[in-house]
Order: structure tokens, then sequence, then C-alpha cells
């Protein structure tokens, strides 16, 4: 019968079944990493952590240097970056945190004058503010590794992830080889270009988002500074982390900094500061986003929401964060798939 159809037909008809297929593998993977999330959650980070060294990797390699030491130094050097970088950020917060939330909360007062009981629900939100992020960090992290402590379940998914990272570097090669091998007969090519199109997806997120984010750290920590607000570094680190959760993170860290700027500051202050966090924010939408990730795959702000919310139900903190490159890597396969089987024109 289906010789019958035209050529065209063939192929979308080819590409509806192929998509289905896909489909229903991605609900089975959604399930599994669901039951097990234990041992998911490593290997996806370590995912990310590859994606986002595979260029220092494959430049030692190109200065021949072995392969298990180009690994190694790799992963030393993301421990001394990564190290440094969480220092600086834990001592910025650790230093300010409290200095913002006073701020948070004279502002909520501030605002219950004029408020009512709107202003004193944000005072009350505010006061509480330490308690309801160490109860919601620790109901997000509860799944992870039964039985350990916050602190020791960070630290045996960072060493399992640093671990993964240097064998996934080291024998990407044979990951490769391997999965060859597995795919059914005939579709090897298929199956390894959709694992192409997938990890350059994630890994142009990886690097872009990375840029991205510290280009806008650096831009609003530098505009509070000029502005005279207080714990200008702590909100700085609240930006770095917060836009590795596109929409939602940038807007909280916005939210918060224009709020401390109300406090301490004033009025005109904070519309400074407004006005420097939509600046940044438009610079961000309309010249970093199009330059830095242009070669990713572009997703509209919809579909990304709807991650970021199904990773929150999924996995807390951790779901959120990993939403967003998951589905990148989704619509690179489905973008590849599509290239390969829909029919042209």
């Amino acid at each position: 019968m289906s010789t019958l159809l035209p050529e065209p037909a063939r192929r979308t008809a080819a590409w509806c079944v192929v998509l289905l297929l896909v489909t229903g593998v991605a609900a089975v993977a959604i399930w599994l990493c669901v039951i097990f999330k234990t041992a998911v959650t490593p290997v996806l980070l370590a995912l990310l952590g590859t994606a986002l060294l595979g260029p220092v990797y494959r430049w030692l390699l190109k200065m021949r240097v072995q392969r298990s030491l180009a690994a190694g130094l790799t992963c030393a050097a993301v421990v001394a970056v990564v190290g440094g970088a969480v220092y600086i950020v834990v001592k910025a917060l650790i230093e300010t945190g409290d200095q913002i939330v006073d701020s948070v909360k004279q502002a909520a007062a501030d605002l219950s004058k004029y408020f009512g009981a709107a202003g004193t629900s944000l005072e009350d939100v505010a006061s509480n503010a330490k308690d309801l992020l160490g109860k919601f960090g620790g109901t997000a992290a509860s799944g992870v590794i039964s039985g350990l402590s916050v602190v020791g379940e960070v630290i045996a998914i960072a060493v399992l992830a640093l671990l993964l990272v240097f064998f996934f570097l080291r024998d990407s090669d044979r990951a490769l080889g391997t999965m060859r091998s597995l795919a059914p007969r005939g579709t090897a090519d298929t199956v390894e270009a959709m694992g192409r199109r997938a990890f350059e997806a994630v890994e142009g997120f990886m690097r872009g988002t990375t840029l991205i984010a510290l280009i806008d750290a650096v831009c609003i920590t530098a505009g509070l500074l000029i502005l005279r607000v207080p714990g200008a570094f702590g909100l700085g680190a609240l930006v770095l982390i917060g836009a590795y959760i596109p929409y939602l993170g940038a807007f909280i860290s916005g939210a918060v900094a224009v709020l401390v700027a109300l406090a301490d500051r004033g009025v005109i202050i904070a519309l400074w500061v407004l006005g420097v966090v939509l600046a940044v924010q438009v610079l961000e939408g309309h010249v970093l986003q199009p330059m830095i990730q242009s070669r990713t795959v572009q997703m509209h702000p919809a579909v990304v929401m709807l991650a970021i919310t199904a990773g929150a139900s999924v996995a807390g903190i951790l779901g959120m964060l990993l939403a967003v490159p998951v589905t990148a890597a989704a619509f690179g396969v489905i973008s590849e798939l599509r290239g390969r089987y829909t029919a042209p024109g």
C-alpha cells in the first residue's frame, strides 16, 4: 500500500512513525528518570559539565596531551574554577545575606503603609525568608540521597558527577561506537546524528548561558555599586545563579535588587535600579541571546516556562535547573528527525 503513495507522502508518514516512537521512548525515559533519580541526577549533571568542558578537553588533545591526562587536567581546572566561584558567591551571600533580608523586610514595611494587608503579608514572608528557603531546599533535596544531610548530598553528587565527567570526556569516542553498535540495523547513522545534535544543543546552551550569566551579573553588580546599593556583590551572585533558570531567575533576582534599593536608598534609586535591571534584560534578549546562542536550539518562552514547571514538579530546584538543557536536547533530536524525514517543500 505504501508503494502506491508518492515520495513526499511516504517521507511524511515515516517522519510521523519515527516521531511517535521517539515520543514513546522519551516518555519511558522520563518515567525511569523519576524512579531512579538518585542515580540519574549525577549523570545529567555530568553530561552538562561535559558539554561545558568539551572545548577545553579538545584543546588539550590538540596540544598532544594524552587522553586520560587531558581529562584529568580538565576536571582539575573545573574544580579550581568552580570551587573559587562557589567560595566567592557563598562569601558574598553570607556577608550581605542578613543585610539583604533586612532591606527586604524594611521595603515590605514601607509598602504595608500604602497597600495594607498585602504589604503586611510581604513583610511576614520576608521575616521568614530563611526558614522558607531552608524548608523548600530541604524538600527539593530530600529525595536525592536518603539519610544524608544536605551538605553530604551535595558533596556526594558533586564527586560522582566529577568522576563521570572524567570518564565521559576520556571515553567519548567509545561511547559513540557503543551507541552505533546498539542501534537497530540500518539506523546507526540516524542514531549518531540524533545523539550529536542533542549534545550540541546542550553544549551550546551551557556555554551560552554561562557567558550570559557572567555578563548579566557583572553589569548589574556594577550598576548597583554605582548607585551605592548595599549588598551589591550578594545581589550580583543571585543574578549569576538565577541566570540558569531562564525568565524566572532573572525576575526574582531583579525584584530582590529593587526591594533592597527601595528600603535603603529610596524610591528614586529603586527606580534607577529597576532601569538597570530592565536595560540588562533588554541587552540580553536583543543582543546577547542572538549573538551568543544563535547556533543553539531556539525555544519559545512558553515552552521554556512549561519545561521549568515540569522540572520543578519532578525534582524541585534541581529539576528547574536541568529542565531547559534537557528540553534543548529533545528539540535538537526533533530537529534532526524533521530534517531527515519531513518531505521537502
